[in-house]
C-alpha cells in the first residue's frame, strides 16, 4: 500500500454532522415560498451532491431560474440561522491533527458554496487544520461530477496515487473514483455499506477512522 501525501476532504456528514440540517433547511424554504417538493427523508438522500443538481431532482427547478435561486438562497439563510447547533462528526479534529503530524497536505473539496466554506469548517472546529480549498463556487461541475476533486488535487500538489479523498455520501465515491483517486468513506453521513461501494474502506467516523488509521494510506 503506498503511503498517501496528500487528503482531500468533504465537509458535510464527513467532518460535520451537517446532512439532516441541510435537508432540512431545503423543506422549510421551500414550504415558506409555496414550493412543492421531495420529501426530507428523500432531500436527505441527495445531501452531498451540487444544489445545482439538487434543486431539478427535488423540486424540478432549474438553479439558474428565478424560483431556483430564490429557494437556494433562502434555504441557505435558514442553514446558516442554525449553524451554531451544529456539532463536529466524533474526532473530527483528533484527525486531522494527526493527518497533519503525519505530514499529509489537507485539502477541502466540498459541494457547499464557497462563501460557507469557512463557516463550516470553523463550527466543525478544524478552520486552522486546512491548508487549500475548494467548493462548487469553484468549478463548472458539482458532485458527483469529479471537477471538485481534480481542483483539490491540483491544489495539493500531488500525483493521484498518493492522494485519498474521505467522504461521506455516494456523491463523493463516484467524484473520487472519477477523479482516478482512492476514498475512504463514513457512515456518519448516514449512508450505509452497500450505499458506499467502491470505497477503499468504510468507517464510522473520523474518531473511528483515526483508531485504524495504520490500516490505511495515512498511516
Amino acid at each position: 500500500m503506498k503511503k498517501a501525501t496528500a487528503v482531500i476532504l468533504d465537509i458535510d456528514g464527513t467532518l460535520l454532522d451537517s446532512n439532516a440540517a441541510h435537508a432540512q433547511a431545503y423543506v422549510e424554504a421551500a414550504r415558506e415560498l409555496g414550493i412543492e417538493g421531495a420529501s426530507f427523508d428523500e432531500i436527505l438522500k441527495m445531501i452531498g451532491m451540487g444544489g445545482d443538481k439538487l434543486l431539478p431532482e427535488a423540486f424540478g427547478l432549474d438553479a439558474e431560474s428565478a424560483k431556483g435561486k430564490r429557494l437556494d438562497e433562502r434555504k441557505g439563510e435558514i442553514f446558516r440561522d442554525g449553524l451554531k447547533e451544529l456539532s463536529p462528526t466524533p474526532g473530527t479534529r483528533q484527525l486531522l491533527e494527526r493527518l497533519k503530524a503525519e505530514g499529509l497536505r489537507r485539502v477541502v473539496a466540498t459541494s457547499a458554496n464557497g462563501d460557507d466554506v469557512n463557516s463550516l469548517l470553523k463550527q466543525a472546529g478544524v478552520a486552522d487544520l486546512m491548508e487549500e480549498c475548494t467548493s462548487s463556487s469553484d468549478v463548472e461541475n458539482s458532485k458527483p461530477d469529479p471537477d471538485i476533486v481534480l481542483a483539490a488535487l491540483k491544489l495539493a500538489g500531488r500525483p493521484s496515487d498518493e492522494a485519498v479523498m474521505i467522504g461521506d455520501t455516494p456523491y463523493d465515491v463516484e467524484a473520487a473514483l472519477r477523479a482516478g483517486i482512492q476514498i475512504i468513506a463514513l457512515r456518519s453521513g448516514g449512508w450505509v455499506d452497500a450505499d458506499l461501494r467502491g470505497a477503499l474502506a468504510i468507517y464510522d467516523h473520523p474518531a473511528d477512522l483515526l483508531a485504524h488509521l495504520e490500516e490505511t494510506p495515512f498511516s
